[in-house]
């Protein structure tokens, strides 16, 4: 099946900027996270949404993407299929230099020192974690040099031979008949599989790839500030190289729960806040929980719904270590649904109130109102 669009995985347009990319992967990668959501397809929907946003939060690949799709723009060239490749039956860059200037290409030596491959880590974690930051381990499967054979693939006591078909090139050499005259092609040695080696006797742990997957705990340090979908790079975790060659690295990408109380947006934090009438109506001083916990917030008289408060530092440090924002207090005032006759009253009566009643007399009536709802 193919890949579908990444910008129609996050419900975008080609025009979205980073920011509209962002705040979509954070919804959907919440929304398919399979800790949170027990859908048969949910975590395949995750892997998508996550990929969409590798790719398209990176400017690189993002203008590689809109110029040439999910087609990789090294493929491709008529019927020669692309320019360094070896595979297939057609003409690669290394026929062509052979044809034309009789010589041979630089080939890449199969038993070189390689990278190993990078791995990636969904990790998840508390909304606290994600503020403070946190040492903590974590266990990932990678895959190393087998130990029974150190790598090489042979049975313990012998060891890998030098194919006699490639010579230990890795490949061989098809000439083929054209309109142009006769062409080299070359390809990777299907005795050796473009190792250039042939094992006898297999090893028995790990018959004869060199490779084992081992699990292999390691120790992180969350930084704090890291926001939902942010990426942390461990340099030198990921697979062990080929032929000696460096360890890839591991990329951690992190998965925030939502908190019961506050919302994060950027880094700053967001508090819906209940009043009571009196409350709002009267002024008040209380106290407000914050991620640094909890302060003194002085509430003005007539405070209506959707007033917001703003305490700064209050906030979340920046993880690129750019400040620290700040946490808003947005007011909800909270209408009684039972109220007592009394209460009623007391209502009715500052309702029938004319608005120009001495101030010490609504003062009064307010107080007694106060008084009754709080059932003092």
């Amino acid at each position: 099946m193919s890949k579908r669009d990444y910008y129609e995985v996050l419900g975008l347009t080609k025009s979205a900027t980073k920011e509209e990319i962002r705040k979509a992967y954070r919804s959907l990668s919440k929304k398919y996270h399979p800790d949170l959501n027990k859908e048969p397809d949910a975590e395949e929907k995750f892997k998508e949404v996550t990929e969409a946003f590798e790719v398209l939060s990176d400017e690189s690949k993002k203008a590689n993407y809109d110029q040439f799709g999910h087609a990789d723009p090294n493929q491709g060239f008529g019927g020669f299929g692309g320019f360094g490749g070896g595979g297939g039956d057609g003409f690669g860059f290394e026929d062509i230099f052979s044809t034309f200037f009789g010589g041979s290409a630089r080939r890449r030596d199969p038993n070189a020192p390689r990278k190993g491959n990078d791995l990636q880590y969904t990790m998840t974690i508390d909304f606290m974690d994600a503020v403070f930051g946190k040492q903590t381990e974590i266990e990932i499967p990678r895959e190393e040099a087998c130990g029974t054979c150190s790598g090489s693939g042979a049975k313990k006591g012998t060891t890998p031979e030098t194919c006699n078909h490639c010579g230990g090139t890795g490949q061989i050499s098809v000439t083929q008949n054209t309109p142009l005259g006769q062409m080299v092609n070359r390809r990777a040695c299907h005795h050796c599989q473009g190792t250039g080696k042939i094992i006898p006797e297999k090893c028995e742990t790990c018959h004869g790839s060199g490779r084992v997957t081992h699990r292999k705990k390691i120790k992180v340090t969350i930084p704090a500030g890291v926001d939902d979908g942010q990426q942390l790079r461990v340099s030198g975790q990921g697979e062990e190289g080929y032929n000696g060659g460096p360890a890839g690295d591991l990329y951690i990408v992190f998965s925030i729960r939502p908190h019961e109380k506050f919302i994060r947006e950027d880094d700053d934090i967001y508090l819906e806040l209940n009043l009571s009438f009196p409350q709002a109506a009267l002024g008040d001083e209380i106290e407000v929980p914050t991620v640094h916990g909890n302060v003194k917030l002085k509430i003005p008289a007539g405070t209506q719904t959707g007033t917001n408060f703003r305490l700064r530092g209050k906030g979340v440090q920046n993880v690129h270590g750019r400040g620290i924002g700040d946490q808003h207090v947005v007011i909800k005032v909270v209408t009684p649904k039972k109220l007592t006759e009394k209460q009623k009253e007391l209502l009715r009566e500052f309702a029938s109130i004319d608005g120009n009643t001495p101030e010490e007399y609504s003062s009064s009536l307010f107080d007694k109102i106060k008084r009754t709802i709080k059932g003092d």
